[in-house]
């Protein structure tokens, strides 16, 4: 009973850290702001060109769902400067000592904090993806879908998780540098790795379309990577799904780790 209590009290500590820092505040609300704006604009623009400025092959293998979910490339960045923030704040404050002061066992410590930005993230996730996907299938129009069509619902719950494991990723991350700039600076070059056309180079391909984007792109994706003209990739989003739990789970127990044998 004494630890299911502490459990709980580590836990309500971290949702009070989270919501009393306001950074946290305005990074979700950045994300949000830039999942949906964008994706309406991105959809309104392909909707008035569909037919004029999109070749044969493209219009066949159009992708709806990808193509509203494409603002997410951005709004990611958000969700991850909130993971990092979670962690990378008390460490840059100084105030980690005062937490593990209060919950000197690490595991617990850790746990709590992973557990309450994940339950946030996914909150939040769910709630800005189907903003986004019914607002940006709205502005397709004639040539949206919709969540009965075959692969869409899958889509749709794949960004949430995307977006809830991608934080993850970024909590350990932020755990094992003990740094929110550090963190920032390795993790947001990573996210533009492809866009800067480095993708395009074989050697860094190779590796690149391994990475937690890359693989939240093809997860996105109704039609097959094969086909599409937004992410080409040798496997499908179930794959792309396991790679990820491997990136997050990795850097989560990477993160625990030092943070049971290092001092604050």
């Amino acid at each position: 009973m004494v630890n299911t209590v502490s459990a709980r009290a580590a836990l309500g500590a971290e949702f009070i850290k989270i919501r009393t820092v306001r950074s946290t505040a305005w990074t979700l609300a950045l994300a949000l702001i830039l999942s949906v704006g964008l994706g309406i604009l991105l959809c309104l623009s392909l909707r008035h060109g569909f037919d004029n400025r999109m070749d044969p092959r493209a219009r066949a293998n159009f992708d709806p769902v990808t193509t509203g979910f494409y603002s997410l490339t951005l709004g990611q960045i958000s969700l991850v400067v909130f993971g990092v923030l979670c962690v990378g704040t008390e460490y840059t404050s100084g105030t980690i000592r005062a937490s593990l002061a209060a919950v000197p066992h690490r595991g617990m410590f850790y746990a709590a904090k992973v557990l309450a930005a994940t339950m946030v993230t996914l909150v939040f996730s769910l709630f800005t993806v189907l903003l986004t996907f019914f607002t940006a299938q709205a502005a397709l129009g004639p040539h949206g879908t919709t969540l009965s069509e075959p692969g869409v619902l899958r889509a749709v719950v794949f960004a949430c998780v995307y977006l809830t494991l991608l934080c993850a990723f970024a909590i350990g991350v932020a755990t094992m540098l003990r740094s929110t700039a550090l963190s920032l600076g390795i993790m947001i070059p990573l996210l533009f790795l492809d866009s800067q056309g480095l993708g395009n180079v074989p050697k860094v391909r190779t590796v690149a379309q391994f990475l937690p984007d890359q693989v939240g792109q093809v997860m996105m994706q109704v039609v097959k990577p094969e086909k599409s003209f937004i992410s080409h990739r040798p496997f499908g989003p179930w794959t792309a799904l396991g790679i990820l739990v491997i990136w997050a789970t990795a850097a989560c127990v990477g993160g625990y780790l030092l943070v049971r044998r290092r001092d604050a």
